[in-house]
This record gives structure tokens, C-alpha cells and sequence, in this order.
């Protein structure tokens, strides 16, 4: 307490004391703390308000220096690099943007475009549907979907998954676009496959599931000595191959070996057929030639029984030239007999039950005409595979010779994915306006059809079967068109002997067989991505049968123009 107030006093005398009078300090000892931290205290406050001055007078002075110096927008924003052109020395950013944005747009106007082109042809498809039941003509749509009863609804969903589809896609690439642009892009998770994977992994050509499984068939199993002579006369080669696949049919009902006609009364069959791969098949002998047939009998032929399937124009459809070549065979025959009242014309729908009431006989050989029209358990004949069980994919097939030809051929110059296209001409147009409604269009119509096909298989090239003028070839494959390019009509070139593809045919002496060329010609259609025929053709409907039978059959196959009507149709004669 006495230093305390020591030291008052002597601050307050130092306060009375004049600034010019001199005074002399008091002598202190070293040991005195106490005046020390007082004195250190009085010069620590002085100090602290001289920094405080000056603080407040440059703290603004720095923030101004701060404020003009430093941008403040791009120092509280994220870095998004800027690369410049080097010629032009502009932000190359600005440059990917817009072009993204138009990209975008460009793609955007294409969506809408496809959507609009759906919906048209959905309204299309609708409408030909029902004029066509309206005007109670078949609509034959089981080349689409196997299944007649699917009919129009069934096709127009196939179309409309498939537009979907690719517009989903569409979209998808939309993003893709529009945030290529941003460095990390990946944050929002857009950059992810958002597609379902159902909707990626499908296809609108896809290949038809032909429920083999399913199948309904009858056991081939002949007995000895018992024999079946097919005899078919209707129409060309195709024609022909329908009539042995029916009598196949009659005689693994009826239990009996078949016999291949001789191509002395009818086309030379082992040379476009492997007749010894039917056997194979089987895992038995179920088919002879006619050679084979005769030389079993000690060419002593006869035929015991000749049952007539039809009755009309003719019994067994036969006229007396034929009758000569066979009996020409060596053939010594019995009387001509009808089992019932047929037409050609107007075949009535036979059961199994039937074939068997009227043709189970015991006579050695017998035969039961021409059966190209017979109408016998029609869904089980036309099933894939056919209705006989077998151990094949089907049991009429081109030669071994004739598929390795097609596969190279297809090889030189089609490639896996193309479309192949039967378009009869010659003889059609008279054969097409007297059906009702008619099958021949207008090449530029036709060209349309081909077109819709073209764009929904979306394949580069096409394979042409056809019979029409050049002329008329011409027009049509300069109306083939996919995104601005031409789509390719390929034929079967002229002999060449700088080309191999061929090679196996001339080296077996089937060069120039008009109908190995024919045989030829399915076969490369048949092994197509998506086949497009003519309506009424039996050339056609021989290829839809290997395509359902090989499982080449896609959803895009179908007839030329299937469900429109001609746009003109000429008056008749």
C-alpha cells in the first residue's frame, strides 16, 4: 500500500510540474519491479493507439486495391478451362456449345420426323386392314409373325415397339450431345445407360421363334415292299416340289416307301434335291428313285391301284399326253377310278381320317394323281419343319452342291446382312388382275414398299430374284433410296471364270440348268436377313417355307406391298 501511493505522488507531482523545469530523477533500485511494469504498462497503451490509427486509416486503402485488382465473380466460381484457337485465338468453348445445341436440335427435328413417319404408318396399316376385311379378302400375315391369327394388330405392335425403340436411342444420343460440352459431365449420372436393358438387347427383324417343340407329327414308317408313285403335273418346278412335299405326307400316313418320278415324265430332281438326305432324316428308307423303284421290280412295273385325289377338270388331273409318258415308263395300269368329287378349283379342307378311309389299301404300288392342291390338315402340313418327324431342319432342301454355292456367293457379295427380294413380273400382270384384289403394283409403288422394308432392316444392299425387263429393273433401282444413298440391286452375274464362287457348279455339270439356276436363286433368298416376295408366287412361298424351316424367318419379312391395293389397275380385255 505505502508503494502505491508513493507512486501516486510522485505521478501527481510530475503533473504539477512544468514541460521547461528540469527535475532530477530519484534514485531507484534495481530490485524494484513494481515501477518497472508500471512503466512498461503506460508505454504498451501509448503504442496500442498509435496501431490502431493506423490500422483504420489503411485497412480501406486495402480493400480498395483489393476490390480493383482482384475479380471477384471468377474467384467464388468453379474453374471450367477455356482453350483458345491458336489461329484465331477465340474460346474454343463458346465454339462446342453452339455446335452441340444445333447438333442437338438437328437430332431433335429427326425425332420428330421419325415419330411423325410412325404415326402415318400406323395409320396406313389400320386402314388397309380394314379395307381389306371389308372387302373379305385374306389377310395372309403368318410371313410376319407365323401366326395368321395375329393378324394387323400384331404387325402394327411389332412397328410400333420398334419406332420406340430407335427413338429412345435418339434421345439418348440427344444427351450424349449436349453434355459433351462440360468437362465433368458424369456428376449428373446422365452419361449412364439409363436404356432398359429389354429395349436395348431388341430388334425389329429379329428372328422369329418358330416353337419347334410344338410341332404335331406323324411317324414315316414304311412297310416293306409297299410303294406310293408320286406323279405331279401342275404348273413349274416349285409347283412340283409342293406336290412330292404333299405326297411325302400321304405316304407316311399311309405307310409306304415313296417313289421320286422319273425326269422322263418330270423334272430331273436329283440334281437340284438330295434325295438321299431325306433317308438320312428319317434313319430309314422312305424314298427311292424311280431307277431304284424299277430295279426292285425287275422292271416288271405296274400299278395296282390308281385312286384319283380329284375328280375335276379330270380324274387325278391328268391328260392324255401324261398318261402316255408314264405308261411310256413301262407302267402297265389298272382303270382310272375317283374316290370322291374333287375340283382343282375349289379344294375342299380334308382331314387324316379321310386319306385313310379311302386310300388304306394292301396292293403293292399305288397312285393318287397330282395333290399340289389338295387341302388336307392344312396347319399341320404347313407347320416349320413339316409334319413328319424327323431328325432335320426340313426334309426338301436344295443340294449340298447348290447351299455351298449360295454361302459363297453370299460371301463375294452380300455380305451377313441384306435383304432379298422375289419380284415376279413376267406373266403377272393378267395372272394378278384377275385375283381379287390384284398382287402387281407400279414400280414406283413398289419402290415404296421396298423402301418402308429397307428402312426398318436398315441393311446396305439388296438381292434381286426376278424375271422383269431390264427396263423395269432399271426405274426400280433408281427409286431405292435410304438416307440419301442408293441402295445397291444385285443379281447373279454372267459365267465369269475369274470369279470362283461358282466353281462347284461347273465342275459338276450343272452350269446352265435353268433350274438349278431357279434352285439356286431360293436358296440365296432363303438365307437372307429379311426376304421380301410377290403374293401368289409359289417361288415365294417355296422360300418362306425353307426360311421358316431353316429359322431364317425374320418379322420384317413379308409380300410386296403387303395390304395396299395397286394404285391403278388396268381394265380387262
Amino acid at each position: 500500500m505505502e508503494r502505491e501511493s508513493s507512486s501516486d505522488e510522485e505521478d501527481d507531482r510530475e503533473n504539477l510540474i512544468s514541460q521547461n523545469d528540469t527535475v532530477k530523477p530519484p534514485h531507484r533500485s534495481t530490485f524494484e519491479i513494481g515501477d518497472f511494469r508500471t512503466r512498461l504498462s503506460n508505454s504498451t497503451r501509448r503504442l496500442d493507439k498509435r496501431y490502431l490509427y493506423l490500422f483504420a486509416v489503411f485497412l480501406p486503402l486495402f480493400i480498395l486495391i483489393l476490390y480493383f485488382t482482384i475479380d471477384m465473380k471468377n474467384l467464388f466460381q468453379t474453374h471450367i478451362p477455356i482453350l483458345k484457337n491458336p489461329q484465331t485465338n477465340n474460346p474454343l468453348i463458346v465454339n462446342r456449345m453452339r455446335e452441340s445445341e444445333l447438333r442437338a436440335l438437328y437430332l431433335l427435328k429427326q425425332q420428330q420426323s421419325e415419330l411423325l413417319k410412325l404415326w402415318n404408318y400406323s395409320t396406313l396399316v389400320s386402314e388397309s386392314y380394314l379395307i381389306a376385311v371389308n372387302n373379305n379378302s385374306s389377310v395372309n400375315l403368318s410371313v410376319f409373325n407365323n401366326n395368321a391369327n395375329h393378324g394387323a394388330p400384331a404387325l402394327l405392335l411389332e412397328d410400333l415397339k420398334s419406332g420406340f425403340s430407335s427413338q429412345i436411342s435418339l434421345n439418348k444420343k440427344i444427351q450424349e450431345v449436349l453434355l459433351s460440352v462440360h468437362e465433368n459431365g458424369d456428376f449428373l449420372g446422365l452419361n449412364e445407360n439409363s436404356t432398359d436393358p429389354s429395349v436395348a438387347g431388341w430388334t425389329r427383324c429379329r428372328k422369329v421363334d418358330q416353337r419347334l417343340s410344338e410341332r404335331r407329327t406323324v411317324e414315316w414308317k414304311p412297310n416293306l415292299n409297299k410303294y406310293l408313285l408320286a406323279i405331279c403335273v401342275s404348273g413349274q418346278m416349285s409347283n412340283h416340289l409342293i406336290c412330292l412335299e404333299k405326297h411325302m405326307f400321304f405316304a407316311a400316313l399311309l405307310n409306304r416307301i415313296l417313289v421320286i418320278p422319273s425326269a422322263k415324265v418330270d423334272y430331273e430332281f436329283k440334281r437340284v434335291l438330295d434325295i438321299e438326305h431325306i433317308n438320312k432324316c428319317l434313319g430309314r428308307k422312305v424314298v427311292v428313285t424311280f431307277e431304284e423303284f424299277a430295279e426292285s421290280k425287275k422292271k416288271h412295273l405296274h400299278i395296282n391301284k390308281f385312286l384319283c385325289y380329284f375328280s375335276l377338270p379330270q380324274p387325278c388331273f391328268l391328260d392324255d399326253e401324261r398318261l402316255k409318258k408314264i405308261k411310256g415308263l413301262g407302267f402297265s395300269l389298272g382303270k382310272i377310278q375317283t374316290v370322291w368329287k374333287e375340283d382343282v378349283k375349289k379344294p375342299k379342307q380334308r382331314t387324316v381320317q379321310d386319306v385313310l378311309a379311302k386310300f388304306s389299301l394292301d396292293d403293292d404300288v399305288i397312285a393318287i394323281g397330282d395333290v399340289f392342291f389338295a387341302d388336307v390338315e392344312r396347319e399341320w402340313v404347313m407347320q416349320p419343319g413339316g409334319p413328319i418327324a424327323h431328325s432335320c431342319k426340313t426334309l426338301i432342301e436344295p443340294s449340298r452342291l447348290i447351299m455351298l454355292t449360295a454361302q459363297r456367293f453370299i460371301q463375294t457379295f452380300m455380305g451377313k446382312d441384306f435383304i432379298a427380294l422375289h419380284f415376279r413380273r413376267h406373266g403377272f400382270l393378267k395372272f394378278c388382275n384377275a385375283k381379287k384384289p390384284s398382287c402387281f403394283y407400279p414400280v414406283p409403288q413398289a419402290a415404296d414398299c421396298i423402301n418402308r422394308v429397307i428402312e426398318r432392316a436398315n441393311t446396305p444392299v439388296i438381292y434381286l430374284s426376278t424375271d422383269a425387263a431390264e427396263s423395269e429393273t432399271g426405274l426400280l433401282q433408281s427409286l431405292l433410296v435410304l438416307n440419301g444413298k442408293t441402295v445397291p440391286l444385285i443379281k447373279r452375274p454372267a459365267r465369269n471364270y475369274a470369279e470362283k464362287w461358282d466353281a462347284l457348279l461347273y465342275r459338276h455339270g450343272l452350269e446352265g440348268d435353268s433350274q438349278v439356276e431357279a434352285m439356286l436363286d431360293k436358296t440365296i433368298c432363303a438365307l437372307s436377313s429379311v426376304f421380301i416376295g410377290s403374293s401368289g408366287s409359289t417361288f415365294t412361298e417355296d422360300i418362306l417355307r425353307l426360311r421358316k424351316d431353316w429359322g431364317s424367318a425374320s418379322f420384317c419379312d413379308e409380300y410386296l406391298c403387303q395390304g395396299e391395293l395397286p394404285n391403278i389397275i388396268a381394265e380387262d380385255e
